[in-house]
């Protein structure tokens, strides 16, 4: 391979992700930004509450911010970098990307959910749930896996551009699938033998795992007899 071919071929595979990268950081942005909007209108409706319910944004850095809502914390997370989709994804199969492969690169940003007592009390073995992903190619197109209150089709990628009233939407799902997704018991028997060191550590800081579903699959529910778990 001559050297210009070579340097061609860097400088335009590194092109297309910067301008992934600087397509999916603006959206990130404006999720950040909406966000926080949502908390400052909610601290003005509900100043004079009597029993305070929190509904706060905190901002983590560059790539990362929450919302606190009640008793749960949505974690917004950016990854840094730009990825491929594979080729056995539903989205590979439309017209949009056989016309264009270069549209299957998209950055990605993450949506989980954790308890707000595991931060509170520093409950190091409390488990988070990722509740959907957003992915964002160069075009601004996008789609979401995750939950079916938040999942997007896939064949709307080729129509899809993530404007504000979608990522209004985003977040508006992401909170109310959020609160309706409830602390579940767990198992009796996963619990029913707790040694002297794990109770000291109770003790100290909850260290019984907590999560709001045992087993919990994202890619889907198990269903039985026809509902939903």
């Amino acid at each position: 391979m001559r050297k210009r071919t070579l340097y061609s071929t860097v400088v335009k595979k590194a092109s297309l992700k910067q301008e992934v990268y600087i397509k999916t950081y603006d959206a990130f942005e404006r999720f950040r930004k909406e966000t926080l909007d949502l908390s400052t209108g909610y601290q003005q409706q509900n100043r004079k509450m009597k029993f305070p319910v929190p509904f706060e944004f905190t901002d983590g850095g560059q790539f990362w911010f929450e919302l606190k809502f009640g008793s749960d914390i949505l974690i917004f997370f950016m990854h840094s970098n730009v990825f491929e989709l594979p080729r056995d994804h539903e989205v590979m199969k439309t017209s949009y990307i056989k016309e264009n492969k270069t549209r299957s690169y998209c950055g990605i940003i993450h949506i989980f959910n954790f308890l707000a007592d595991s931060f509170k009390y520093d409950r190091i073995n409390d488990v988070g749930y990722l509740i959907g992903r957003v992915f964002i190619n160069r075009e601004n197109h996008y789609f979401i896996e995750g939950k079916h209150e938040i999942g997007l089709l896939y064949n709307n990628f080729n129509t899809a551009r993530l404007n504000h009233t979608a990522i209004q939407s985003i977040i508006h799902s992401s909170i109310l699938y959020t609160v309706n997704f409830d602390l579940l018991t767990p198992p009796f028997d996963n619990i029913k033998e707790v040694s002297m060191q794990d109770m000291k550590t109770v003790m100290d800081a909850m260290q019984i795992r907590t999560g709001k579903r045992l087993g919990f699959r994202f890619q889907a529910d198990k269903v039985e007899n026809g509902k939903r778990e």
